[in-house]
């Protein structure tokens, strides 16, 4: 069909012909691909290089983009450059972190602070050193690279972790450049950093980074090096900037050149972008959404049909999830498989069983009583409280059973994600779990003694829109709904409300 630009679509395309380097905020539903497709085709003589954030929407602007434009994730630029000498080492069996851990001299526990630690924790936590060096934009691996780990608060007690494990880490990184073999097995983001600390070149007269605001430093790092040689665009949303907690950062916000808009969504109509903006508020994103009119989305309680999608905060929330919808005889499929759930029921069960778990979330507790005293009575664990609950009420059996009855997404009459897990994703008809809890109560009351809650965090919002923008026809958003009562809904009582509540109306 032919490509017909809106005014904000056409004033990037002039913006690109002018050479200079962009960074165009493009809403959810936008057309950001279609755009970047756009520009490329005005400019055939040019050549371009389009970094792609999953290798699925790299597969997908191959065949949009003209011929000129190379599309590809930054890992198969790296894997062609370098990774491919280590292709024997990339399907190499699964080692157990203890294991790992014994090859490379860790044989011993130690004791920092209060905290007992086996050489399987010390093990992972090496590993896990060089996991965030390699996210890193640093050419050396150092002492902050090394993880917190749950119990290990005081920064005396840190920085002796750091002082130990840091020295495994290095060894575990010289293990990893041997393309031949070794001991600690060889993931995709190795060869990564490998090939950023070549300084590479990017071929082309402009390059395109997608999903801008979740990018890693160490691919800011190669996109930055490129800004004297070619016209850099990047796009992205900085309200679904929700990968921060594994080292990913918005690097559009602080980018130097023009800063450009996408508004429109055609993915829902006008009551979404409703629901979506007051979001954006509270995200403090630099964007608000308009809606397709001619899409009929309505937002409100059940649509009278069953979601195809079901959207929870938390891995633990999508495990309730799916325990419900698969004792309801519910054909339910989960988005990436049930390995996460399946290794969190193990480790249950191994504490149960009176085992330590090698589980990297759970590995620091010796028993099932231990976690379950730390997640009713220590503040910091009361995420694992959810878990817990869960594990008592149904036991690890019954979760691995329940696993075990998922289908593929195709054969699925609901599909449960995470948040995280659904972006880039769109579906008809989407519930939002409840385990979006709201705010926790601060210590200041209302005039009639009720405790106000806290206000809303940033990336709780940012994760929210994620969720609530990933509906086109329909959006249960029943898990925020806390957010029509909260001291900080920018939308109360505004015309918002009423379109929305319209729009429920007429369904």
């Amino acid at each position: 069909m032919p490509f017909t630009p809106t005014d904000e679509q056409a004033g990037a395309l002039e913006a690109f012909k002018g050479g200079g380097h962009l960074a165009i905020q493009a809403g959810a539903g936008t057309g950001k691909t279609s755009t970047l497709a756009f520009l490329a085709k005005q400019m055939p003589l040019r050549r371009g290089c389009y970094v792609a954030f999953n290798r699925a929407i790299a597969m997908d602007a191959a065949a949009r983009f003209p011929s000129a434009v190379t599309c590809k994730t930054a890992h198969s630029l790296a894997y062609a450059a370098l990774g491919h000498r280590y292709r024997s080492r990339l399907n190499s069996p699964r080692r157990p972190g203890w294991r790992v851990g014994q090859d490379l001299g860790l044989t011993v526990p130690v004791q920092i602070g209060r905290v007992d630690l086996m050489p399987a924790t010390l093990s992972n936590a090496a590993l896990r050193t060089v996991t965030r060096f390699c996210q890193s934009g640093d050419v050396e691996l150092a002492h902050h690279h090394v993880p917190r780990l749950r119990g290990i608060d005081d920064e005396d007690d840190h920085d002796e972790l750091a002082d130990l494990v840091l020295p495994y880490a290095v060894k575990a990184w010289a293990d990893l450049h041997d393309p031949h073999g070794g001991a600690v097995r060889f993931e995709h983001d190795h060869y990564l950093k490998m090939w950023a600390l070549t300084e590479p070149v990017l071929v082309g007269d402009f390059l395109l980074l997608d999903e801008a605001q979740d990018t890693n430093p160490v691919l800011e790092q190669i996109v930055l090096a490129q800004r004297e040689r070619a016209q850099i665009v990047m796009v992205g949303d900085s309200a679904q900037a929700i990968y921060g907690w594994r080292g990913a950062r918005d690097v559009m916000t602080r980018f130097m050149g023009d800063h450009l808009t996408l508004t429109r969504s055609f993915r829902f109509g006008p009551a979404l972008a409703a629901e979506a903006n007051r979001w954006l508020t509270l995200s403090n994103a630099p964007i608000r959404l308009s809606g397709t009119p001619d899409v009929p989305t309505t937002v409100g309680s059940p649509s009278g049909r069953r979601p195809n999608a079901v959207l929870c905060r938390t891995n633990i929330g999508a495990m309730t999830e799916v325990l419900s919808l698969i004792a309801s005889g519910v054909a339910t499929a989960l988005v990436g498989g049930g390995e996460s759930l399946r290794a969190l029921a193990w480790a249950a069960h191994d504490l149960i069983e009176g085992r330590r778990t090698h589980h990297p979330e759970l590995m620091l507790f010796t028993t099932w009583a231990a976690l379950r005293d730390y997640a009713e009575r220590d503040p910091a664990g009361s995420d694992l409280q959810p878990f817990a609950n869960l594990i008592e009420e149904h036991g690890p059996d019954a979760i691995l059973q329940t696993v075990n009855r998922l289908v593929p997404e195709d054969s699925a009459q609901v599909t449960v994600s995470t948040a995280h897990k659904a972006k880039g994703r769109e579906w008809d008809r989407v519930r939002i779990s409840s385990d979006f809890t709201s705010p926790a109560d601060s210590d200041q009351v209302d005039a009639q003694g009720r405790p106000i809650p806290q206000p809303v965090d940033e990336a709780e919002a940012r994760l929210a829109y994620v969720a609530v923008t990933r509906a086109r026809h329909h959006l249960d958003p029943v898990g925020l709904a806390w957010i029509d009562d909260h001291p900080d809904n920018p939308t109360a009582g505004t015309a918002l409300n009423l379109i929305t509540e319209s729009t429920n109306a007429a369904t």
